[in-house]
Formats: structure tokens, sequence, C-alpha cells
């Protein structure tokens, strides 16, 4: 009898085993397409949704782990939701990096047109032989510092847009239509035509 029942527990080992290694190859190929699909995506997702690329390479890690400890059904589940992560970890970076690039798109649209209307009326108060009512050479000044600083902010956004760093270019040109609008009034100029509202940048 104890020989019956130690052979019928060597043969479910054994089918256990073997149920195990059916789930082996799948579970390495799942884990590799997954690892690869991350990577492909992994620059992007850093520079966008740095969070979201953070736990979906938290999750491939355990994915991994499951499977060198022979977990080959767990990894391989593991592995099945991790794809869907990594769709989700794409299409959250495009869509991010299309959110900002509108945003910057409507900055670049009005905040040039703004700095050389500035520009403009600066060089023709600082041409003339009398100050209009309600202006003078403090104010100018104060006009031309204003100016001088967001043409500095806009040329760094600019240059972090150009290199790629959307991310950073639109930090740089924080506040700026709000600091050209300040710099209008102080010399007396009426507001620019609202332009379309940019996207909120989270």
């Amino acid at each position: 009898m104890k020989k019956t029942f130690a052979l019928i527990a060597c043969v479910l080992l054994v089918a256990g085993l073997a149920a195990c290694n059916t789930d082996k190859g799948p579970a390495d190929l799942a884990i590799k397409a997954d690892e690869a699909a991350i990577q492909a995506v992994a620059d992007e997702a850093g520079k966008y949704v740095p969070e979201q690329l953070k736990a979906t390479q938290d999750a491939l890690a355990a994915a991994k782990d499951k499977f060198a400890k022979g977990e080959y059904k767990e990894a391989l589940a593991a592995a099945t939701e991790l794809g869907n992560k990594a769709k989700e970890l794409a299409a959250a970076a495009a869509a991010k990096k299309d959110e900002l690039t509108k945003a910057w798109n409507d900055l670049a649209a009005s905040l040039p047109q703004t700095v050389a209307s500035l520009q403009a009326k600066i060089e023709e108060l600082g041409k003339a032989k009398k100050l209009p009512k309600g202006m003078d050479k403090a104010k100018l000044t104060q006009a031309q510092e204003g100016l001088a600083g967001i043409t500095k902010a806009w040329d760094e956004a600019s240059a972090a847009f150009t290199a790629g760093n959307l991310t950073d270019a639109l930090a740089k040109a924080g506040g700026l239509k709000e600091k050209g609008a300040e710099v209008m009034a102080l010399l007396g100029m009426a507001p620019a035509a609202e332009a379309p509202a940019a996207a909120p940048v989270k």
C-alpha cells in the first residue's frame, strides 16, 4: 500500500512538473516580448509619463522574478497582464506628447508676436522727444527689463524645444504670456487678441 501511495505521489509530481514546463516556453517568450515593447517606448515614456514607466518596469521585474523561481504559470499570467500595461504605456506617452506639443504650438503662435509688439513700442518711446502722459523713464526702464527677461526665457525655452525636451521647454516658458501682458499694461498697450487656449500641462 505504501508503495502504491508513493507511486501515486511520484506520478502526481511528474504531472505537476510537466504542467509547469508547458507554461515555461510561453512565459519566457511573453516576458521577452513585453521587455522589448517596454524598451521601445522607454525614452518617450521617461520624458512624458515617468511614473507610469517605473510602474511598468516594476511589473516586468516581478514577472521575471516569478519565472526565475520556476513559477511559470504565474509568470505567464503576469506577462499577459504586462503586455496590456506596455500598450497602455505607449498610448499614454504618445497622448502626453501630443498634449505638450499642442500647448507649445499655441504659445509659439502668440508669444513672438507679443514680444515684437513690445519691442516696437519700447523703441518708439525711446525715440520720442517727450514721453506720453502716464509714462516716465522709470516705467520705460522697467518695461525694457521685463522684455529682456521674457526674450531670454523664450530663447531658453525654444532651445529646449529644439533639443526635444518638451516638458523642459514648457517649464521655461511658464508664465511668459502673463509677463507679456504685464509689460503691455505698463506701456499702456491694449492686450493682444486671445489665441486659442493652450492645453493644460500637468
